[in-house]
């Protein structure tokens, strides 16, 4: 038995007198000043320091011009991604005021981009309605850029400031005249906070696409000058298109607001209601503009915004909206006798079901839930979207009498197959509790308890799943074989999809349940590996997998669970040294540019001949060593166990690309795409992306 070891604590921590050698007094508490919080735990503003935050750098700069154009004072906006991973965001609005600030006794745009809660959006007759929550927007993305330059046009004159990491180069000052109204922020994101700074520009486009649409008359034009050094000169331009390059741009101008928001998402979809419901007032301070469509399908969209930010993990606005949808087509429903008793009522999921909804309120004074604004803590906005939305709805329905009776319908159809698909499940999961929740036959389980190391490789065919059993490390590493191609689940329910085998294996091996059941915690692997074959059957069964993951399990994708295994391609055998290649580049790279390309084989070539003379069988065997042989792998089944262990499935040296979703709207559109029934949408982005696809012939 080993001897265990004494610990000593440390004397501040000893009782009696061991703690008097060290003073805990005022000089113990630290003081950051400025902006240096901002720089120590720069999360608390931005959410994370990954990609995330870096594109929320520009949303602060943005949110501020979309505020000054939500005021009436703004409807010219321009961004652009400079080279050295700066970026530039103009506006027409009043200016950031460049007068002495009484209480700092500076001036008003030195306040404004060097100090926290400093802005026009606390009080005042500044903004009425405003994104910027906290006032903290260029303060904070000053403090995280290594160079930050901000310029004024205002009355008749020109005014600037730079700073670097949220301090001052130099005072404002009047560098020139102009006729001109209107503020420019240019700033280059410090790389001691972000260590991987590459802004997206689909990240970008797709973000100012959707702002676009909220506000009304906003012309909004994004700029590509990255790669453009040699033609970059912005000397003394407000808009940088006043330059005149031929550079990659994208520009947004939308009048119809939401209903043109709406209709973009619903532009893959078939309508079952001919019009789109859109409704704009206002009740006590609070403005409610919403517009819905429901479609032919089973999932919901509600995109929320709350003072024209995006509120991802919805809040009151959309509490209201979902028990006043709910509320309001039960009591249509009732009114005209169209639903039997015995079928009870409609829950919220039922009456989302198909429903694509945008949701804008507009507070003046307003509360986030965390400083990256993701969800609406207002209380005020539940009741007025609620009575808002409410009495127009009902309006709607009686007034649109066919159109009511398809939107009652398809609740109706969802309210029967959320039923059916209730007694599916429970039966399945009855089944499982009589049988002590059996794991499916085929399932190799690994001997770990602890998910945490435990991994679930789903493989093609017996054949794969036969040298993977062998191969596998038995006791973390779990096997599943999936027989042919799993249901297609894209617009399959619940009662369906366990109808299938291979899924209702899967589902019972996760462990999870599924449904309003469904249990993350009870997670029985925390890497669950799709291996499919690197050929086209292999990829549409990937496909497959991952349509289902974020369809039903989207818990466990964004939990970072789910994983893509990359086989080799090549075995590349030259002499004795034998090498995986995982990509045609990195076979080229290993088989080296002076290989004569008649010496690479597809099979082991013949065996020396005996009775050569001793010269010539040396040159036999050296010519032999030189020659390079090529095995091209078509399927993980063409691997023995131990070439499948040390190329895929030992943690030393195979490679796993993790699955995350960056943007979740944008990969609800290809899953729609590429798994719905629509054919013309999925030809038409098979012909735009086919030159990206690396096709195996």
């Amino acid at each position: 038995m080993a001897k265990e070891k004494e610990i000593k604590k440390p004397a501040s921590m000893q009782g009696g007198d061991a703690g008097k050698g060290h003073h805990y007094d005022a000089s113990d508490i630290s003081v950051l000043e400025g902006l240096d919080p901002v720089r120590r735990r720069p999360g608390m503003y931005i959410g994370t320091t990954g990609i995330d935050g870096l594109h929320h750098l520009i949303w602060e700069i943005f949110d501020n011009s979309r505020d000054e154009a939500m005021g009436g004072f703004c409807n010219d906006i321009e961004i652009v991604l400079l080279p050295g991973n700066r970026i530039r965001v103009a506006d027409n609005g009043r200016g950031i005021p460049v007068d002495i600030h009484k209480k700092t006794k500076v001036s008003a745009l030195e306040t404004v981009m060097t100090t926290l809660h400093a802005g026009g959006k606390f009080g005042g007759e500044g903004y009425k309605v405003s994104g910027g929550l906290h006032g903290v927007g260029a303060s904070v993305v000053n403090a995280l850029s290594v160079y930050c330059k901000a310029e004024v046009h205002k009355d008749g004159g020109k005014y600037m400031q730079e700073y670097s990491q949220g301090k001052k180069k130099t005072s404002v000052k009047k560098v020139g005249s102009s006729k001109l109204n209107g503020t420019i922020i240019t700033f280059e994101p410090d790389e001691e906070i972000f260590k991987d700074i590459k802004f997206d520009w689909n990240t970008v486009v797709a973000h100012i696409r959707q702002q676009a649409y909220l506000v009304k008359g906003l012309k909004i034009l994004i700029i590509d000058a990255r790669g453009y050094e040699d033609k970059i000169d912005d000397s003394d331009v407000f808009y940088f298109r006043e330059l005149n390059l031929e550079l990659p741009s994208t520009s947004f101008y939308f009048e119809g607001g939401l209903t043109s928001l709406v209709k973009y998402y619903n532009k893959l979809q078939k309508p079952i209601q001919n019009s789109i419901f859109y409704v704009e007032k206002e009740m006590d301070d609070v403005g409610v503009e919403i517009a819905l469509q429901y479609v032919d399908d089973i999932v919901d969209r509600i995109i929320p915004f709350a003072n024209n930010i995006y509120t991802a993990e919805g809040g009151t606005h959309v509490t209201g909206f979902k028990t006043a949808l709910t509320r309001t087509l039960n009591t249509y429903c009732k009114k005209n006798e169209m639903m039997k008793e015995s079928e009870g009522g409609f829950t919220g999921d039922d009456v989302l079901e198909g429903l694509t909804c945008v949701i804008s309120v507009k507070l003046r004074e307003i509360q986030f839930e965390g400083q990256t604004k993701a969800k609406l803590g207002s209380v005020e906005a539940q009741s007025a979207v609620a009575t808002i939305f409410g009495e127009a709805f009902a309006s709607f329905l009686e007034e649109n009498p066919d159109q009511a009776k398809a939107i009652i319908n398809k609740s109706i159809l969802a309210l029967k197959a959320r039923k059916a698909a209730k007694a599916a499940k429970d039966s399945v999961l009855r089944k499982g509790a009589l049988e002590g929740m059996t794991l499916p036959g085929k399932l190799a389980d690994c001997q770990s308890k602890s998910a945490e190391e435990s991994e679930l490789f789903l493989v093609e065919g017996d054949s794969a799943g036969g040298s993977a059993k062998q191969g596998r490390d038995r006791r973390t590493q779990a096997i599943l074989p999936l027989r042919g191609k799993i249901l297609n689940v894209e617009r399959a329910r619940i009662d369906k999809m366990l109808a299938s085998k291979e899924v209702r294996a899967l589902v019972i091996a996760m462990g999870t349940s599924i449904g309003d059941t469904f249990d993350l915690s009870k997670m029985r692997y925390h890497k669950i590996i799709i291996a499919t074959d690197a050929d086209v059957d292999g990829a549409h069964i990937r496909t497959l997998l991952l349509t289902l993951f974020y369809r039903y399990f989207r818990q466990v994708v964004d939990a970072g669970f789910i994983y893509i295994a990359q086989p080799p391609l090549y075995k590349i055998k030259k002499g004795k040294e034998v090498n995986y290649a995982y990509s045609d580049e990195e076979k080229v790279k290993l088989i080296g540019k002076e290989t004569d390309v008649t010496e690479i084989q597809e099979a082991e070539g013949p065996e020396p001949v005996e009775g050569l003379a001793e010269e010539d069988e040396e040159k036999e065997t050296k010519a032999r060593s030189n020659k390079v042989h090529i095995q091209r792998y078509k399927g993980l089944g063409e691997m023995n166990p131990e070439e499948l262990w040390e190329t895929t499935m030992d943690p030393a040296h195979r490679i796993l690309k993790k699955v995350n979703i960056e943007d979740a709207e944008e990969a609800n559109k290809v899953f729609e795409i590429l798994m719905g029934s629509e054919v013309p949408p999925r030809k038409s982005f098979i012909q735009s992306n086919a030159k990206l696809a690396e096709i195996d012939i």
